[in-house]
């Protein structure tokens, strides 16, 4: 690759100023694979030059991960250390901004009995309940960022030869992340400006509802009062702009808890916590799921149903459109911080509170109350293709076409 090391500063200088947006004196820990050490190492630079009084490198072996649920004891899989949660509990306190590489390999778990990962998924979530709370609600900067990992490059280029997966990979985390811009920072800049354009086009309509249409799927999802659309990023609990999500290029809200009805089907694979699951069929009545199937791995999105009643309820609906810079690398990625900004995806589980006027404020109680979902699991499945049609339903009855064949008509 061309200039290939001009490339990481400028992902890692992108990362600090846009995505955690570190201000002086602040404290970042950075969650990472051993295999983005150089980028790591990098991120962590930039991260000082820009005022950081401390950078915290929280390592990650998936070698280590799957070593645990092949040798440990079935006790092992409730556990999760209370001392962790509290740390990070005091750090989120002190407003320490939070980045997380996030590339799970996509066949982690293979042959894994999925009651194991599904019994430690929600003891992390219980344990972390109270930091969640904390990101949930954007009182900290944080951000969930790609780079490439042997695994994940041979799940998405099994195509090309093996020494090019990763280069390949590479090149579309820069492409997707506006990296080979002349100043990226500025041009994420400009893609911000245009999703808050389309954020408050939609918040100006003010819809009812949304109906959506495409082969397999059929689905009324009613929105609450006082639902806000959400695009780009967000301002912290200090009035400091950051960026969760990197790439991004969705508009969000949350649907009426109990106002979701029809049939949905799911357009790519899922990879839930390094298990695949693919063809997702879901039926809603009155906002819970009565029915689902999938063409594989059904067994694991059960154990996400399972999680607790909320992971039963839908939490997110996500526009984004067909034509977008993602969906344009036509490729399968197995990773839903990526997947999910290439095609309109929905989330079961937990509503994010940023999404409902006041909710910030409110407890969880009182966000039943106002139609906000509350769960222990947020989990995004793409819903998108070139074949959908979504309506949106004005306060007076009209109906006006939102999307058609998977794009923007608004």
């Amino acid at each position: 690759m061309k200039d290939f090391d001009g490339m990481l500063e400028k992902y890692a200088d992108l990362v600090v100023k846009v995505g955690v947006n570190i201000q002086p004196g602040q404290v970042l820990m950075i969650h990472s694979p051993l295999e983005t050490a150089e980028l790591t190492r990098l991120i962590v630079g930039k991260a000082y030059e820009a005022g950081a009084k401390y950078v915290l490198v929280d390592w990650d072996d998936e070698k280590v991960t799957r070593i645990r649920y092949e040798k440990a004891a079935e006790d092992s899989f409730g556990y999760y250390p209370q001392w962790h949660a509290d740390m990070l509990e005091g750090f989120a306190e002190e407003g320490g901004a939070i980045l997380h590489i996030k590339v799970p390999d996509p066949e982690l778990f293979r042959g894994i009995d999925s009651s194991k990962v599904s019994t430690a998924v929600k003891a992390a979530a219980i344990a972390r309940k109270k930091y969640q709370n904390y990101t949930r609600n954007n009182r900290i900067s944080w951000s969930l960022i790609k780079a490439p990992t042997q695994a994940w490059a041979d799940k998405v280029f099994a195509d090309l030869p093996e020494e090019q997966r990763v280069e390949a990979m590479w090149e579309a985390v820069f492409q997707m992340n506006r990296v080979g811009s002349e100043d990226p920072v500025a041009a994420w800049r400009g893609h911000i400006a245009d999703l808050k354009e389309s954020q408050e086009r939609m918040n100006a309509k003010r819809y009812k509802s949304l109906h959506y249409r495409a082969p397999g799927t059929d689905l009324h999802v009613e929105l609450p009062e006082g639902h806000l659309w959400r695009g780009g990023g967000g301002e912290n609990a200090g009035g400091v702009y950051f960026v969760a999500n990197m790439p991004t290029e969705e508009v969000y809200t949350m649907p009426h808890r109990k106002g979701v009805n029809g049939t949905v089907s799911s357009t790519l694979p899922l990879n839930l916590n390094g298990r695949l699951v693919d063809g997702i069929k879901i039926t809603f009545t009155d906002g819970k799921v009565t029915a689902y199937d999938a063409e594989s791995g059904r067994e694991h999105l059960t154990s996400l149903l399972e999680t607790d009643e909320g992971a039963s309820y839908l939490g997110e609906v996500a526009l984004v459109p067909h034509d977008s810079p993602i969906s344009r690398l036509d490729r399968v990625f197995y990773n839903t911080g990526i997947d999910e900004n290439a095609s309109c995806h929905f989330a079961l589980g937990s509503a994010y509170p940023v999404n409902i006027e006041g909710g910030t404020s409110l407890s969880s109680e009182e966000l039943l109350e106002r139609g906000a979902n509350v769960s222990l699991t947020h989990v995004d499945f793409m819903v998108g293709s070139a074949e959908l049609d979504i309506d949106g339903e004005l306060a007076d009855g009209t109906i006006e076409p939102v999307f058609r064949k998977g794009n923007w008509v608004l």
